[in-house]
């Protein structure tokens, strides 16, 4: 399943987030800890170093990720130049409140009333901008909801006379390369529901949690300890059905209902602290779809020379005078 969206907005907020790249000194990226890069907007980097602003990431959500796989981001983001990175959790005031500054850190020109440090926070659909926003502000001034693209236009206000902060609309990117973050940014609820089939993006988390969190699909859906091996990623979600009681008429397990469970025990955090993705696996998952791409690739090419073989086959062949019977050239010669 490819999942794609990029809805009208999303294209004039990019171009408003061009404009105001040029104003500001720092961009705070908001990423999800739950799946660092998958939820790293490619044209964020492009802007800020377009306009050599420096970056800090924050890993939000940190409650909800594997705290040792979000130390191994960290330190992978901390490498980067001209980048920071921090996770934390954007609902918890302590943790915010230190964002303005670690960002003062990373410009400590601007630190005077003179010169008020300008931030500016960017990142995907329902990553958690609004909620920072309204805890940095102490105050509710940005629409927030468990649904991706509640913000729609930009929004600047004062923290104090020395900081200034910008929200900014979630922003995804026109295509998604690669279908592993496409299905990961609809695990974690960052697209719209007519851009994907929970049953679809369900089968490929249970096969992500059986690989990696086996244990807790047994503490949360009863699953058999001794019996994972041979449970595929449909037979988890037909086995949250039966353990459920969500059935068809006719008995039949309603997986589609089990798959919607699922998910949002996830996105709740209820089933217990996940990491999609490490710098590890990524690197293997983008090894992996680049070698299906280029057999794909041949597939099609061979298929194609195929086809132009076939054709040429069929086609009426031109005959040679010298392929004639003696006969005929003299026929034909006439």
């Amino acid at each position: 399943m490819a999942i794609q969206w990029y809805p009208g907005h999303m294209n004039s907020a990019r171009l408003k987030v061009a404009e105001t790249m040029a104003s500001i000194d720092v961009v705070i990226e908001l990423l999800d800890a739950r799946m660092p890069e998958a939820s790293t907007n490619p044209m964020v980097s492009d802007l800020r170093r377009q306009r050599q602003r420096p970056c800090l990431k924050v890993l939000n959500k940190a409650d909800l990720a594997d705290p040792q796989v979000t130390r191994t981001w960290i330190d992978h983001y901390n490498r980067q130049d001209g980048v920071r990175a921090v996770a934390l959790s954007c609902r918890k005031p302590g943790d915010a409140q230190r964002l303005p500054t670690l960002c003062q850190e990373l410009a400590p020109h601007r630190n005077d009333n003179v010169k008020p440090l300008r931030m500016l926070i960017m990142g995907i659909p329902n990553v958690g901008k609004s909620t920072l926003m309204n805890v940095l502000l102490k105050r509710k001034i940005a629409k927030v909801g468990d649904e991706p693209a509640v913000t729609r236009s930009q929004q600047t206000s004062l923290l104090d006379i020395r900081h200034s902060i910008t929200d900014t609309p979630g922003l995804l990117w026109p295509k998604i390369a690669h279908p592993s973050d496409g299905l990961m940014l609809a695990a974690s609820n960052a697209v719209g529901r007519n851009a994907m089939i929970d049953e679809e993006v369900a089968t490929f988390l249970a096969a992500l949690l059986l690989l990696r969190y086996p244990a807790l699909l047994v503490s949360r859906y009863g699953l058999p300890a001794d019996q994972l091996a041979a449970i595929d990623a449909v037979g988890v979600i037909d086995r949250i059905a039966r353990r459920r009681g969500l059935r068809r008429r006719g008995g039949e397990a309603d997986l589609e209902k089990a798959a919607k469970v699922l998910l949002q025990d996830y996105r709740d955090g209820i089933l217990g602290r996940i990491t999609l993705e490490t710098p590890v696996t990524r690197r293997l998952m983008l090894a992996n779809e680049a070698a299906q791409a280029a057999t794909v690739d041949l597939a099609e090419e061979e298929a194609e020379q195929g086809e132009l073989a076939s054709a040429a086959s069929d086609a009426p062949q031109e005959t040679s005078l010298g392929s004639l019977p003696a006969a005929s050239r003299k026929s034909l010669s006439r």
